[in-house]
């Protein structure tokens, strides 16, 4: 007595009751769709968008390198270790502003991040609908603001109600965090145009920017897990901790690179607070503090063939600087994408 046949599997799996049954098994079908002519215009002007973006990278950089070689023969590496800036002797280098400005983009970081992470999730998850489109437009309206009505407002109006809490920092926690001493303390201008002073002024510039991005991600959590952690017995806070917080993760870092590099590129804010000092500071609440974007605005004015050039290659210094963090930033993106541990 022969078996009986057994049926073909349908859509050219294999036989049911062989090994290597189901659908896991099953061979997909190659779907070969022809272009239209209005997808290959489309495709050809977003491939010639983003290539523009390499372009224009490529000519800044070409431009600041060729403007800035005059400077880079004259000094040669030194002009990354020299912390003085004197073109006549040919003594000039970047050694004390540059991490001058990373400080300042550091603390800007420190206050900006809590205060714009709290911001986002406030406005995506608890604030009513009628004060949330209100919350919106106004951090909005803060991202639109000019750098110069910061810095002014910083300079007369935050620096001389703010030395006071430096002085409190510096008389109650200098003695156990040695870098927030004020070594001529006592006096109060030994408190203004501080490296603090300025890093408190430019994170309320890219506290927008960082709220702003972060509330976006945020709002486009799935509304699917939302419920899910509800009806597992979650609190508000509980759901936000587990879903939007995690889904957001990707988000929140780039958001967080944007600002700092806004604010290592800030300009007349901190050129309006400082007071330029050449020497690596170490005490960020003392008088004296610099950067490469505010010394190239104050110095270039006055500026020579030379001293010009100069300018250019600390500019290049600092394009290099941004460049790399955002590259960095995209290599920690791309390994924790926007929803990447709530996805199933």
């Amino acid at each position: 007595m022969t078996a009986a046949a057994q049926p073909a599997a349908p859509y050219g799996g294999s036989a049911p009751g062989r090994p290597g049954d189901g659908p896991d098994q099953d061979v997909p079908r190659t779907i070969i769709v022809s272009a239209t002519p209005g997808d290959r215009v489309f495709r050809g002007v977003l491939r010639l968008a983003g290539l523009s973006v390499f372009a224009i990278m490529g000519l800044i950089a070409f431009f600041l390198l060729l403007r800035g070689a005059d400077a880079v023969r004259a000094s040669g590496w030194s002009f990354l270790t020299e912390q003085r800036w004197q073109i006549a002797a040919h003594n000039f280098g970047i050694a004390a502003v540059l991490p001058d400005g990373v400080l300042i983009a550091v603390i800007a970081l420190v206050i900006a991040v809590p205060v714009a992470l709290c911001t986002a999730v406030f406005i995506s998850e608890y604030a009513p609908v009628r004060l949330r489109a209100v919350l919106i437009s106004l951090v909005d309206l803060m991202a639109a603001i000019p750098s110069i009505i910061y810095g002014l407002w910083g300079l007369f109006f935050l620096q001389p109600r703010i030395v006071g809490f430096s002085r409190w920092l510096s008389d109650h926690l200098g003695g156990v965090i040695p870098f927030l001493r004020v070594r001529t303390g006592g006096v109060a201008s030994s408190y203004t145009s501080s490296t603090f002073i300025a890093g408190v002024v430019v994170s309320l510039m890219i506290i927008p920017i960082i709220a702003s991005l972060s509330r976006e991600v945020f709002s486009q959590a799935p509304q699917g897990e939302r419920e899910g952690a509800y009806a597992l017995g979650s609190t508000r806070w509980g759901m936000v901790r587990s879903v939007v917080l995690p889904f957001g993760k990707g988000g929140v870092i780039g958001a967080v690179m944007l600002g700092f590099g806004r604010a290592m590129g800030e300009t007349i804010a901190v050129a309006l607070i400082i007071s330029p000092h050449f020497e690596v500071i170490t005490h960020v609440l003392e008088n004296g503090a610099n950067s490469i974007s505010s010394l190239i605005a104050l110095r270039f004015g006055e500026s020579d063939k030379l001293s010009l050039s100069a300018l250019m290659a600390a500019g290049l210094v600092l394009f290099a600087l941004t460049l790399l963090v955002n590259v960095a930033a995209g290599f920690v993106i791309n390994r924790s994408r926007s929803g990447a541990s709530t996805a199933d």
